[in-house]
């Protein structure tokens, strides 16, 4: 018969061992001969015995559990990374442990201390503010692995992260669009008024993927001969309308973009939009590319050309990662900073001038 709610001391009674023992063999720790294991894996399943997870992490120190924080689990980028991260955790016995941070710095401070404090064996963190570090800091010294994701973070030289390169990613978009013979290319940022800041230095630290794109199309103009001119630079918050509106002030310019790059998804479908509310032709009248190749890009007419990001990739190396980390326990190692590469998807929306 079946008892509910039987503790380690009823199995070990049953199975005729010490609780010591018993502890041992379910915990799969110390040295316990395989029959008396049989014994009491037996004795658990008939009582319905279910281990004490706290008290298993306070013998063996790990509570096989990972923490994963995003700005905005809504969105498909963040949700195929963390399909990513299950995908090579859970087989290796890891639950997860999401936290939401809406892009708020404050919210994913409390989730970083609170899964601390909850003894999770590491972390992975995309961060809201990448100029801002110092709780990681905190995570890292108290013996918590922190893998960086999508994003580089100041301050912590010393984590891990996996990201892609933004820079070529966008520098090879804006290549195709002067080799297709555009000279007027516009772009379409959350980080607008960065300009002047990522085009002095090379840090990659700090700087959102946005701002990093921004670079990569800064740079590709200068290789192709071509002048930056600030007033092709279109800030817009992260939503349709804005980047809608971001659009239409690049086609009210005198001399309006032959072409135009957005460096998201979300900003690319508001521009599309903009373009076919005023009776643009893409891609004879006007030219465009975005990022991430999310279903709607293949729906609407012409078909998106779009910066194919591997995501799901993205976040399975994450997972690798941090488990490697956690398998190395106080191990000194040096940081792994892996970039993985995107690729341009041409579509319908561009063509030769």
């Amino acid at each position: 018969m079946t008892t509910h709610g039987a503790s380690l001391i009823d199995v070990a009674r049953a199975a005729g061992v010490s609780t010591a023992t018993a502890g041992r063999a379910l915990g799969g720790y110390g040295q316990v001969s395989e029959r008396t294991r049989e014994r009491v894996l037996a004795a658990a399943a008939e009582l319905g015995y279910r281990p004490n997870g706290l008290a298993r992490s306070m013998v063996t120190g790990s509570t096989q559990t990972i923490g994963v924080v995003v700005t905005d689990v809504a969105n498909p980028f963040f949700a195929t990374a963390l399909r990513g991260i299950t995908d090579v955790t859970s087989p290796a016995g890891f639950e997860v442990l999401l936290a939401n941070t809406g892009g708020v710095l404050e919210a994913e401070q409390r989730a970083v201390s609170v899964m601390s404090e909850k003894r999770v064996d590491g972390v992975i963190v995309a961060a809201a503010r990448p100029g801002e570090g110092a709780h990681l800091r905190r995570a890292m010294d108290a013996g918590v692995p922190v893998v960086l994701i999508d994003r580089q973070v100041s301050g912590v030289p010393e984590a891990d992260s996996i990201t892609v390169d933004n820079d070529h990613a966008a520098a090879e978009a804006v290549g195709h669009l002067t080799e297709l013979g555009h000279r007027r290319i516009g772009v379409i940022t959350e980080a607008g008024d960065q300009l002047a800041r990522v085009r002095t230095g090379n840090r990659r630290r700090g700087l959102f993927p946005s701002a990093v794109r921004l670079r990569g199309y800064v740079s590709a103009l200068e290789a192709a001969g071509l002048p930056v001119d600030a007033g092709l630079v279109a800030s817009a918050r992260y939503d349709r309308e804005s980047a809608y509106d971001a659009m239409n002030r690049l086609l009210d310019l005198p001399e309006p973009p032959t072409a135009v790059l957005c460096t998201d998804n979300v900003l690319a479908s508001g521009a599309y939009r903009a373009a076919q509310d005023r009776g643009l032709r893409m891609p004879t009248q006007l030219s465009l590319i975005g990022f991430d190749d999310e279903p709607w890009t293949t729906l609407v007419r012409p078909e998106l050309t779009i910066v194919e990001q591997p995501t799901y990739d993205l976040g399975a190396r994450a997972g690798r990662q941090l488990l490697d980390r956690i398998a190395d326990g106080a191990a000194p190692r040096r940081p792994q900073h892996i970039q993985l590469r995107a690729k341009l998807v041409a579509r319908g929306s561009t063509v030769p001038r």
